[in-house]
């Protein structure tokens, strides 16, 4: 595709597509960040280990590919973005509940 080809396309799609496709590629970006997020915790600790933080990512992003799925009508897509929610929203609680109750917290 070359640059007239660009310009060609940007200029005659929908704003509710170029929106979508933004929310997409954003998503696509939280998504992505959570594995940035491990990789550094793992090079400080020198040992496998998931931070917190991973989980806000993979949730954060994991919602906002689910709505983009949705949008996009996939079904394969919305099935495996709800089912992550799903892992994702269970390992929150977790979270949420050591810190409430810190005898409850599991330490690996």
């Amino acid at each position: 595709m070359h640059a007239l080809s660009l310009v060609r396309w940007w200029q005659t799609t929908p704003t509710t597509e170029l929106v979508w496709i933004f929310i997409g590629l954003t998503a696509q970006l939280l998504f992505s960040m959570r594995f940035i997020v491990q990789w550094i915790a793992t090079e400080k600790a020198r040992a496998s280990i998931i931070p917190e933080t991973f989980w806000y990512f993979s949730f954060a992003g994991g919602s906002m590919l689910l709505a983009y799925a949705i949008y996009r009508s996939d079904p394969v897509f919305i099935v495996g973005q709800a089912a992550g929610l799903v892992i994702y929203a269970r390992n929150i609680y977790f979270i949420w509940l050591g810190k409430r109750d810190p005898s409850t917290a599991n330490v690996a």
